[in-house]
């Protein structure tokens, strides 16, 4: 037996014994006629007094879960039935070894659901490892020299090495609870499973995604890095071979997920006829406040002395076709200097498992559409980025020093003089600037008719202080590469687009659900390969 309890609001007070056993009770059980244990937990203050809201799991005989069932007509009462794992069923011969191409979420999850089935993936990734990427981030701090191929963006882990490591998402897919499985597995923190709003943090993430990849080259995998995927060959409308620096790679199926920011590649792309699409992304700035501001804002009478987690927010607003909304919020965290092309100024955020820094971080973020753009060009989204980019770099002086401006000056049209109570956390440097000149008109009047309706929603958001770091242009890819129902590219058989950066994934956890996807489909075709 296995079902899970929801909704049972306590006082914040009172021990996880209570709703332990508020759901015995629920379900009409005694003490000690099932294991129970807290399977989530969240706060709640929207009606001015803090309670705790648990989901309980009950485990136990298959008849007593029949029973509970019969008699409980109650919503917040359901069975759980765990998440089946990906088995092979395909009979087709593969000639060689299956391809993942990038070593973000999407592509590990991909090569470790093929490598545990026996499928012995090569996966090629651009960057370095992590330890080669901890040395050339922190050597980009500190002196301002980029390695345009081993970076936040590009290396082992992808983007999302690089941040708050938050597994949110609004897919409801029973890979998602696979996924987070496997990343306790592989040494998220136990708790992880328990949050509403899972979060791992970058400092544990980096070991987490470590023991993932020894586990894909355990089971037969091959990862080489600094190892570029730069085109591909096909005949007859099949994929047959895997262009890199080091020559060609045959192969007759392979998984593409190199992440938001292979420009590059996506450039090579539409010059061998992929079909790509334009696709809404956003840009704006990483906004900062005080801890303690959020703090007050969110819990306001409990903010201190109850022991509550660094404070979270999601704000948004949306006006007709476009939308302002908090993007990637980082609690206690630091912005992130984010480039990987020269001369060109990229914000994130990212926080530590612990959350303890001084200031709170998020995108501010405001829809780019397609429409936007004229022309056909399927890349221009990328393009409007790099100018983005480029523009900021020039403004902030060079050195990848970021333009910044506090909300109350942006507001009143000047140009800041001084920071107020809110200091930057970025690394490289600032400079005093007019974000005016530096984002798109309708970006800027979008963030400023959304503070005000932000500030109502958490009190103090919009205050004078407020910092704004520019620019923020990688929430997500601006580029679709189109796939088939099949799961395959049009014109290209055996390939399947894949992931955040061909337009299928919003974060880590949507990324490695579709990485598992990918897997599948891989595992639905072709049997284990064999040498």
């Amino acid at each position: 037996m296995s079902i899970v309890i929801s909704g049972i609001r306590l006082p914040y007070e009172q021990a996880d014994a209570s709703a332990l056993k508020e759901a015995l009770r629920r379900c009409g059980l005694e003490a000690g006629q099932a294991a129970a244990r807290i399977y989530k937990r969240s706060f709640d203050l929207r009606h001015g007094k803090l309670t705790q809201v648990f989901s309980v799991l009950l485990e136990g005989e298959p008849q007593l879960e029949s029973r509970v069932l019969q008699h409980c007509q109650d919503p917040n009462i359901r069975p759980k039935a765990p998440p089946a794992a990906p088995r092979p069923t395909g009979e087709r011969r593969l000639e060689h070894r299956p391809i993942v191409a990038g070593c973000g979420p999407a592509g590990l999850f991909a090569a470790l659901t093929l490598a545990e089935n026996g499928y012995r993936p090569l996966m090629l990734e651009r960057g370095g490892s992590l330890e080669e990427r901890d040395r050339a981030t922190d050597r980009f701090r500190q002196t301002g020299e980029l390695d345009e191929e081993t970076n936040v963006q590009f290396g082992e882990g992808g983007a999302g090495a690089y941040s708050d490591g938050k597994l949110t998402t609004r897919i409801n897919d029973p890979r998602c609870e696979l996924a987070l499985q496997k990343l306790l597995e592989f040494g998220a923190p136990p708790e992880t499973a328990e949050l509403a709003k899972p979060h791992i943090g970058t400092d544990l993430l980096k070991g987490v995604v470590s023991a993932l990849r020894r586990r894909i080259e355990d089971f037969g995998g091959q990862v080489l890095f600094h190892c570029p995927v730069t085109g591909f060959r096909r005949q007859k409308g099949r994929l047959t071979e895997v262009e890199t620096p080091a020559g060609l790679v045959a192969c007759q199926t392979a998984v593409l997920a190199v992440g938001h920011s292979a420009r590059d590649l996506f450039e090579r792309l539409a010059d061998q006829e992929f079909l790509l699409e334009r696709k809404a992304f956003s840009v704006g700035v990483r906004a900062e406040h005080l801890q303690r501001t959020i703090d007050q804002g969110r819990y306001g009478r409990y903010a201190q002395g109850y022991g509550l987690p660094p404070a979270e927010y999601n704000l948004s607003r949306r006006q007709g076709d476009r939308a302002c909304y908090s993007f990637c919020m980082c609690p206690g965290g630091q912005v992130v200097a984010a480039a990987s092309q020269q001369g060109g100024v990229v914000t994130n955020g990212m926080s530590f498992h612990a959350r303890g820094g001084r200031n709170a971080n998020a995108a501010l973020a405001v829809s780019v559409l397609p429409q936007d753009f004229e022309g056909s060009d399927p890349l221009e989204g990328m393009r409007f980025q790099q100018r983005l980019e480029q523009r900021a770099f020039e403004l902030g002086g060079g050195g990848y020093a970021a333009p910044v401006q506090r909300y109350g000056d942006l507001k009143e049209g000047r140009v800041s003089r001084a920071f107020g109570q809110v200091k930057p956390t970025y690394p490289r440097g600032t400079a005093f600037v007019d974000l005016r000149q530096v984002l798109p008109a309708f970006v800027v009047d979008q963030l400023l008719e959304s503070m005000p309706c932000f500030g109502r929603q958490l009190p103090g958001f919009d205050g004078p202080d407020a910092l704004f770091t520019g620019v923020e242009t990688r929430t997500s890819s601006p580029v679709r590469i189109v796939r088939g129902p099949d799961f395959f590219a049009p014109g290209w058989q055996g390939l399947i687009p894949c992931g955040e950066g061909a337009g299928y994934a919003g974060g880590i956890m949507s990324a490695a659900v579709d990485g598992i996807r990918a897997a599948e489909r891989i595992m639905e075709l072709y049997r284990p390969w064999e040498d």
